[in-house]
C-alpha cells in the first residue's frame, strides 16, 4: 500500500505530506483546492514526464517522494527491481522519489539508486492504476485485457506452460542458428577446429612442463658460460699452485704447531678440519656437476624448438599450458558437433516439429476457452455498470486472431488471441473499444465496474480513481461507494470526489483546501476526525442544519464495518 506522498513545491503545494491509510481513502474539497495537484505529484513520482509550469512560483527545486508498503504483494516487485539493476527492498518498504527543477533538470530515484524515467514508469505501471484525466490505466492496453481474461477464468496455468514451451521453441531455435550456415562457412568453420585440434593434440604436452623446460632450456643456452665458470672454480680450489686447499694446508700445519705448545687451542685446529673437509666435499660436487655439463648444439635446438612452439601455442589459446588444453577439448566438443550437423539438425527439427504442435494444441485450447468463458467475464462487468447507472449500457468482451502472432513461429508468450474491451454506454450505439472512449466519467465508472468483478484476481495494489463520480447522483452514487468499499477489501483506494454518499463510505476521508501563508496561498490537507467529517459531508450536501443531520445519518448508513 501507498503509506506516504511528500510533495514540495507543486502547484499551490509549499510542503504537504499525506499519510494513507489501508483500505478506501477519500479526497475531498472545495473546486480549485489543491486535489488535483495531488494525484498530478503521484502521476509526477510514477514516470510522468514534468511540466515546469506547475513549479511553485519562486521555488527553483519540486520534488515528490512516494512510501510504499509492499507487504504481501503478488506482483513480483524483487524480479522487477533485479532487471532494472535498482537495490533490493529493506524491510518491504519501496521509496520513489522524482525531483525537476526551473532549468528543466530531472532526477529520478528507487530506493535511493538513480534510475531512469522509464524504469520509474514500469515499476509504477506494477504498484500504481489511476483512473480518471490524463490516466495511467492498465486496464486500457489489450495485453493487460487479455491478462485480466485469463486471471478471473483461471487460464494462467494453461498460459503459464504455452509461455514456458514458446521458450523452449526459442533455445532450439537458436541452437540451430549455430549449426545452419552456408557451405562455404561451414567448411572453412570444420578446416579451422580441425586444425586447432590437431596442432595441441601433436603438441603432446604435459600439464606441468613448462617449468622443466624452461630450467633445461636455460642450462643448455648457457653451457659454455656454465663450463667456464665452473673450471674457473675448480682452479681456484684445488687446481691452480696458490689455490685454496693449498692455503689451507698451509694453515693446518701452523695450527697443529699452536696446539703442540698450547693445548687449549684444539678447537681451532678441529674447526679447520672441518673447513678443509667442506672444501673437499665442494671440490668433489663442483667436478661432478661441470662433467655433466653439455655443450650439444643439438639438443638446444630442440628445446629451442619446443618453447617457440609453446610461446605460439600461448598467443592462439592461453596463456598457459592447462589453458591451451582447456581450449583444445572446447575445440573437439565443438568439432564433433558439427561433424554430426545433419544428425544434430534433425534433433533440433523433431523438437520443433513436436512442440509447434503442441503449442497449436495448447493454444486452439486457450481460444476455446477465452471464447467461451468471456461472456461470463462480459456479463459480470455489465451487472456492475447497472448498478452504477449504466442501465443500458452494453459491454462486451472480443476475443480474435492477433494479427502477425497466430502460428508458433510468431506467438506471443499469451498465445495466438487478442482481447479487447467494447463499451456502448448508450442504446442503439455500437460499442467500441474502452480506449476509444472520451468522457473519463463514463470510463472511469467502467474501470470501477471491472475492478470490482475482477477484485480478487487484480495484481496492482493500489487504485486512484478521479470523477467516478461524474454525471452521478442519488442512489448511484451510494452504489459506487459500496463498489469502492468492495474492491477496498483487496486492494488500497484513493479516490477524489465531490459527493458525499462516495465520501461517505471512507475508511479514511481528507480534505483538502486553500490558505493564506505569509502572503502565499498553499494547498493543505488534513485527515479528518467523525466530527470534522461529519462537518465536511454537511458542507457536501449544502450546508445548514438539515445537511449535517443528514450527513450524520448517511455517515451511520455507509460506513465500512472495522476490519
Amino acid at each position: 500500500m501507498l503509506t506516504t506522498l511528500r510533495i514540495r513545491n507543486l502547484a499551490l503545494v509549499a510542503d504537504l505530506t499525506l499519510e494513507l491509510q489501508p483500505g478506501l481513502n477519500v479526497l475531498t474539497g472545495e473546486t480549485g483546492a489543491g486535489k488535483s495537484v495531488i494525484l498530478g505529484a503521484l502521476q509526477l513520482v510514477l514516470g510522468q514526464r514534468a511540466d515546469r509550469g506547475a513549479l511553485r512560483a519562486g521555488a527553483d527545486l519540486c520534488s515528490v517522494e512516494a512510501v510504499l508498503q509492499l507487504g504481501a504483494l503478488h506482483v513480483p516487485i524483487g524480479a522487477l527491481l533485479t532487471n532494472l539493476g535498482i537495490d533490493p527492498c529493506e524491510a518491504g518498504v519501496l521509496v520513489l522519489k522524482r525531483s525537476f527543477t526551473s532549468s528543466g533538470t530531472n532526477r529520478q530515484f528507487i530506493n535511493g539508486s538513480p534510475t531512469t524515467l522509464a524504469a520509474l514508469a514500469t515499476l509504477g505501471e506494477q504498484l500504481v492504476d489511476l483512473h480518471g484525466p490524463h490516466e495511467h490505466q492498465s486496464l486500457l492496453q489489450p495485453t493487460r485485457q487479455l491478462a485480466i481474461l485469463d486471471a478471473f477464468s483461471n487460464l494462467d496455468p494453461r498460459r503459464a506452460a504455452f509461455s514456458q514451451l514458446l521458450q523452449q521453441r526459442a533455445d532450439l531455435l537458436a541452437a540451430r542458428s549455430q549449426l545452419v550456415v552456408d557451405d562455404q562457412s561451414y567448411a572453412r568453420q570444420l578446416d579451422l577446429l580441425r586444425f586447432q585440434v590437431r596442432e595441441i593434440d601433436d603438441a603432446r604436452l604435459q600439464p606441468d612442463e613448462e617449468e622443466s623446460l624452461a630450467a633445461e632450456h636455460s642450462r643448455a643456452l648457457n653451457s659454455a658460460r656454465l663450463t667456464e665458470l665452473a673450471q674457473g672454480s675448480l682452479s681456484l680450489l684445488a687446481d691452480d699452485d696458490d689455490s685454496l686447499l693449498q692455503r689451507l694446508s698451509s694453515l693446518g700445519r701452523s695450527l697443529q704447531d699452536i696446539v703442540r705448545i698450547d693445548p687449549s687451542a684444539q678447537s681451532l685446529a678441529d674447526q679447520h678440519a672441518l673447513l678443509a673437509e667442506q672444501l673437499r666435499d665442494l671440490h668433489h660436487d663442483l667436478d661432478r656437476y661441470s662433467s655433466r655439463i653439455e655443450v650439444d648444439p643439438a639438443r638446444l635446438a630442440q628445446l629451442q624448438d619446443r618453447v617457440d612452439l609453446l610461446q605460439s601455442l600461448r598467443r592462439k589459446y592461453g596463456s598457459t599450458i592447462p589453458d591451451i588444453l582447456a581450449f583444445a577439448d572446447r575445440a573437439r566438443t565443438e568439432l564433433q558437433t558439427l561433424e554430426s550437423r545433419d544428425v544434430e539438425l534433425d534433433r533440433i527439427r523433431s523438437g520443433i516439429e513436436a512442440i509447434d504442435a503442441r503449442l497449436i494444441t495448447l493454444g486452439t485450447q486457450l481460444g476455446n476457452e477465452r471464447r467461451r468463458l468471456a461472456p461470463r467475464l462480459a456479463k459480470a462487468a455489465q451487472q456492475e455498470l447497472v448498478a452504477l447507472g449504466f442501465r443500458q449500457a452494453g459491454f462486451e468482451i472480443r476475443i480474435q486472431p492477433a494479427p502477425g502472432h497466430d502460428t508458433p513461429a510468431t506467438a506471443a508468450p499469451s498465445g495466438f488471441d487478442q482481447c479487447e474491451f467494447l463499451f456502448a454506454p448508450n442504446p442503439g450505439e455500437p460499442a467500441r473499444p474502452l480506449r476509444s472512449i472520451a468522457s473519463s466519467g463514463e470510463l472511469a465508472r467502467v474501470m470501477l465496474a471491472l475492478k470490482t468483478v475482477l477484485a480478487a484476481q487484480d495484481e496492482v495494489p493500489v487504485l486512484v480513481f478521479d470523477e467516478v463520480d461524474a454525471n452521478v447522483g442519488g442512489e448511484t452514487a451510494h452504489v459506487v461507494g459500496q463498489k469502492m468499499r468492495h474492491i477496498a477489501r483487496n486492494h488500497q483506494l484513493l479516490c477524489i470526489t465531490h459527493l458525499a454518499p462516495v465520501a461517505a463510505h471512507a475508511n479514511a476521508h481528507y480534505l483538502v483546501s486553500k490558505d493564506i501563508h505569509d502572503g502565499r496561498t498553499e494547498s493543505r490537507i488534513q485527515l479528518l476526525d467523525e466530527s470534522h467529517r461529519i462537518d465536511e459531508l454537511g458542507r457536501m450536501l449544502g450546508g445548514g442544519p438539515a445537511a449535517r443531520r443528514h450527513a450524520v445519518d448517511l455517515l451511520a448508513q455507509c460506513s465500512p464495518p472495522q476490519d
